[in-house]
C-alpha cells in the first residue's frame, strides 16, 4: 500500500504503524513533542483522546521516519510539498490523513474497507502476536481502560498455555508410549513383524 502513497501519507503509515498513535496525533505532532536522542516522543493531555498525556517510545522504524522530516518544516513533523510557480515548493502540514490522496491509494492497491484508524488496530495486532503484555499495551496506545484493549487478547493466547497445563493428566501420544518403552516402530512394521495398523 506504501508504494501507491504519496511520500508524506506513506511515511505517516509507516510511523503509525512504529508507533500506534491514533491519526489527529500523527498529523499534529510537532517537532517539540519529540527527543530523537531519547527516542521518545509525547502527547499532551489535551490532544489524547483519553485525556492523559501519553509518552511514545520510538523504534528504530519511527527514528527513521522521523529523521527523514527534519528540516522541512519548522514547526510540525509531517508536511506535504505545496508547487510554487517558479519557486521553490511551500512545506505545508498536514491536517487530515484520510483524505482524497488516501482513498485512490487504497484503490490503487486493491483494499478494501479499510480506514486510517485500522493502521492502529494493525500496530496493536502485532505487538500481541509477538509477546507483548497487555497490560503494556494499554500504556504503549494510550488506553483509559483495560477493557479497550482486551478485544487483542485472542491474538495470543500462548500466554494462557501455562495455565492449561495445570490440568494434564500425563496422557501420551501412542508414538511417545512406544518411543518409552523401547517398541518404536521401524518403516511401518511393527516389533512383531505385522504391519502398523
Amino acid at each position: 500500500m506504501t508504494t501507491e502513497l504519496p511520500e508524506h501519507l506513506a511515511d505517516m503509515v509507516r510511523f503509525s504503524l512504529a508507533t500506534g498513535l491514533r491519526e489527529a496525533n500523527v498529523t499534529g505532532l510537532c517537532w517539540s513533542q519529540v527527543d530523537l536522542e531519547r527516542k521518545v516522543a509525547w502527547i499532551h493531555p489535551d490532544q489524547a483522546k483519553a485525556r492523559r498525556a501519553i509518552g511514545v517510545p520510538l523504534n528504530n522504524d519511527a527514528v527513521c521516519v522521523l529523521r527523514r522530516w527534519q528540516g522541512r518544516h519548522p514547526e510540525r513533523v509531517f508536511a506535504y510539498a505545496k508547487p510554487r510557480k517558479g519557486l521553490a515548493p511551500e512545506w505545508v502540514p498536514i491536517a487530515e490523513a484520510n483524505s482524497a490522496a488516501w482513498y485512490k491509494a487504497l484503490k490503487r492497491a486493491g483494499i478494501e474497507n479499510f480506514r486510517w484508524h485500522d493502521l492502529r488496530h494493525t500496530w496493536a495486532s502485532w505487538h500481541v502476536q509477538n509477546g507483548t503484555p497487555l497490560h503494556v499495551l494499554q500504556e504503549l496506545g494510550g488506553w483509559a481502560s483495560f477493557a479497550m484493549v482486551q478485544r487483542y487478547a485472542h491474538l495470543s493466547p500462548e500466554h494462557l498455555a501455562e495455565h492449561a497445563a495445570r490440568i494434564e493428566t500425563g496422557l501420551r501420544t501412542v508414538e511417545e508410549i512406544r518411543t518409552i518403552s523401547g517398541t518404536a516402530i521401524k518403516n511401518g512394521s511393527g516389533t512383531n513383524g505385522q504391519k502398523g495398523r
